[in-house]
């Protein structure tokens, strides 16, 4: 594809939040070209089938507040639908399965109240956390010293208590509780809604799914940009000029412009050389905002079973490599497929015939023998990425925040920052994407405009 040889901005990066941001500068009357090192649009959402049911490798779910993200699927009209979500979940907890119905399994008395406890503690820290300055609060170098984990055992949390939190630290960060920031986590949850909004499916994060994927989203914001979006175009270099311009280099050639919006994670970053250097902070937050590990399996039946024996298809485990699941598929009548996330510690360094061993185990544990038979499987681990690998998000750790966290996204010499990590809503999540995309737009609209 033939490259453009100057533009009034460049984005770096054709996932949610570049797209967003080209189509608002698009729309604002600006001429844009976006660089894309894969041979892709959609960044950490990627669509692929199994038994022919479209299924997602990345970013799966939407749920209310989520408004930036509904909206534009609305009007590219990628349709969404309930996640199925009837019927009892189940869980595997200490060699046994067993029944619940709520969000937080009902395990025994004793460690129901003390989740509760825990959770009204953690909401009430929330509470003291600035999510656009979380490092100006004043408890922010308390909590930044903390993991997650650290903090947990300070309010002496039980272990069935922080074993359920490590499954939400894995499912959300693809990180353990004792790798990710106390501060990080409570930011993260506000900048959510909660934690039940964060991590319902009836009124939280996982309420709809699209049937068709996430991609189309953003495949639909690429096909309205056209010949603007370059595939295949890994960014080398961006350099600034005396005059105010900038020049951006990729292995497809260069772009001369007066902006640029670098729309990839904070670790990314470090594969761009900027000449000349930018100041240190930027390139130290780079190095201490890592890219988490998440890894997702799918299996694919003649139909549902499980739904005929009354369960919703959610399930817990705190058994790997599957510890958390969902029921994707299409209606009663199937395919019925099961979506998997499963523990990339133990998950990844396995061979492509072990990992499917492993995880239709990690199924039949849950939902019995007839979870050994699948009509079709697939598996993706996004650490072994070959390009810009990790997700699903930033695993922020103890010290970041406040010592980096100020150069996240703050503009330089016609640099702009956005991508999920950046955002001050639904952080980590599509949403979050968007509405950076459209907040780094607004920010090179109000600078190129003077």
């Amino acid at each position: 594809m033939t490259m453009q040889a100057s533009a009034d901005a460049v984005v770096v990066g054709a996932g949610f939040a570049g797209l967003a941001a080209a189509r608002e500068l698009t729309r604002l009357g600006h001429d844009v070209v976006v660089l894309e090192g894969r041979d892709r649009v959609g960044g950490r959402s990627s669509t692929v089938t199994i038994a022919g049911v479209a299924v997602d490798l990345g970013a799966t779910f939407v749920g209310p507040t989520q408004d930036a993200v509904t909206s534009l699927a609305a009007e590219l009209g990628c349709e969404a639908v309930p996640t199925f979500s009837r019927g009892k979940n189940l869980i595997r907890w200490r060699g046994r399965v067993r029944s619940y119905r709520s969000t937080i399994p009902r395990l025994s008395v004793i460690e129901l109240l003390d989740v509760s406890r825990i959770q009204w503690r953690f909401e009430r820290v929330c509470r003291r956390v600035r999510v656009d300055e979380p490092w100006a609060g004043s408890n922010a170098y308390q909590l930044d010293g903390l993991t997650l984990d650290g903090w947990l055992k300070s309010v002496r949390a039980s272990a069935g208590t922080r074993d359920l939190m490590a499954i939400m630290s894995r499912v959300t960060w693809g990180a353990e509780p004792d790798a990710v920031s106390m501060l990080h986590a409570v930011r993260y949850v506000k900048a959510a809604g909660g934690l039940d909004r964060m991590l319902d499916v009836e009124g939280g994060a996982q309420q709809s799914r699209f049937p068709g994927g996430t991609q189309q989203i953003a495949v639909r914001m690429a096909e309205e940009l056209g010949p603007r979006v370059v595939l295949g175009a890994v960014v080398r270099r961006i350099e600034r000029h005396g005059d105010g311009t900038l020049t951006v280099t990729a292995d497809s050639g260069a772009v001369r412009a007066r902006a640029v919006v670098v729309a990839i994670p904070p670790e990314h970053r470090r594969a761009i050389t900027f000449l000349p250097d930018l100041p240190p902070e930027y390139g130290k937050l780079a190095e201490h905002w890592p890219q988490g590990k998440l890894s997702k399996a799918y299996v694919a039946y003649e139909k549902p079973f499980w739904r005929a024996n009354g369960l919703s298809g959610e399930a817990l485990s705190d058994e790997g490599p599957v510890f958390i699941t969902f029921d994707v598929s299409p209606g009663d009548d199937g395919p019925g497929v099961l979506l998997g996330f499963t523990d990339a510690r133990t998950f990844d360094p396995l061979p492509p015939e072990q990992r499917r061993q492993r995880a239709l185990t990690g199924f039949s544990a849950l939902f019995g023998d007839q979870a050994l038979n699948p009509i079709d499987y697939l598996d993706h681990r996004w650490g072994a990425e070959g390009f810009a690998p990790g997700g699903p998000t930033a695993a922020v750790p103890p010290g970041s925040w406040t010592t980096y966290g100020r150069w996240l996204r703050k503009p330089i010499d016609g640099i702009y920052w956005a991508g999920t990590e950046t955002a001050d809503t639904w952080t980590g999540f599509l949403d979050g994407a968007v509405r950076s995309g459209r907040r780094a737009a607004d920010e090179v609209h109000r600078a190129l405009s003077g």
